[in-house]
């Protein structure tokens, strides 16, 4: 291939380019945001039947159909704005709101030690708890089922809503970017035959929800104060303090205190 040729087609066609580099960073950052809200499914409908029309139009230069997309496309917008206005309110925000500047190990670090020391409370005590951690799969269904919180984590508010005998305790709490986002919430009861058949609907609620998505559950038992944690299909029971923070430490990528970073 010609390198001249090249260079004049890239010189040619360099806005087209970044025109549509900026349109799909734009795409995905809005679907991004909704793929854990109940938007995302009239996001994906109304961009897969616009896309759909589109290409028809084109291939068979339907000009009255063209015309009438050209025409509604300002509408449309404003309708898209309308029907996400909550979701896009929420994105801003948490931009807004975030710090770029600030050291984010450091910030997880101080999460997963907050973290740590609420649930060695919460066993001590004996206050039965189910905490899910959202990765990379959005939990947006579930939170839905419980009541929002939208609130950052803390020892103190975890604690107030697993205490028993409030309204709250029996659920589950959902934390995604280390804010509380819901609690109370319902999650997937595992189904699976399990050898000991004392494990009771806290941790088959945690085990059912580490089957469906990749999020982390800690487990708190009421009975014993034992720690559980639920990954991959797996239960892992009977935790110390020391093992729940290592074992937590390598699920989030943290290291903890007794590890040596390189």
């Amino acid at each position: 291939m010609d390198l001249t040729k090249v260079i004049e087609f890239i010189a040619e066609h360099y806005r087209a380019f970044i025109e549509i580099l900026i349109l799909w960073v734009a795409l995905y950052t809005l679907f991004a945001a909704l793929r854990n809200s109940k938007g995302a499914n009239i996001f994906l409908g109304i961009g897969g039947t616009l896309l759909f029309v589109t290409i028809v139009t084109v291939l068979l230069d339907l000009k009255v159909v063209e015309w009438i997309l050209t025409r509604a496309a300002a509408l449309l917008a404003l309708g898209l704005l309308v029907i996400f206005q909550p979701e896009l309110r929420s994105t801003f925000a948490r931009i807004g709101s975030a710090n770029w500047f600030s050291a984010n190990q450091k910030d997880e670090d101080k999460f997963l030690d907050e973290l740590v020391e609420t649930v060695q409370s919460l066993s001590r005590n004996r206050h039965g708890a189910l905490i899910a951690l959202e990765r990379n799969i959005g939990l947006g269904d579930y939170s839905d089922t419980g009541v929002e919180v939208g609130a950052t984590f803390t020892q103190s508010l975890t604690e107030s809503i697993f205490f028993p005998k409030t309204t709250l305790h029996d659920g589950g709490m959902f934390i995604s970017n280390r804010r509380i986002v819901a609690a109370g919430c319902l999650f997937p009861v595992s189904q699976r035959e399990l050898s000991d058949r004392a494990i009771g609907l806290r941790h088959r609620a945690g085990l059912g929800l580490a089957e469906e998505t990749d999020a982390i559950a800690v487990i708190v038992s009421e009975e014993t104060g034992k720690i559980s944690i639920a990954k991959d299909s797996k239960l892992e029971r009977g935790l110390t303090i020391e093992e729940f923070r290592t074992r937590l430490s390598e699920l989030i990528g943290t290291p903890s205190k007794n590890e040596k970073v390189v």
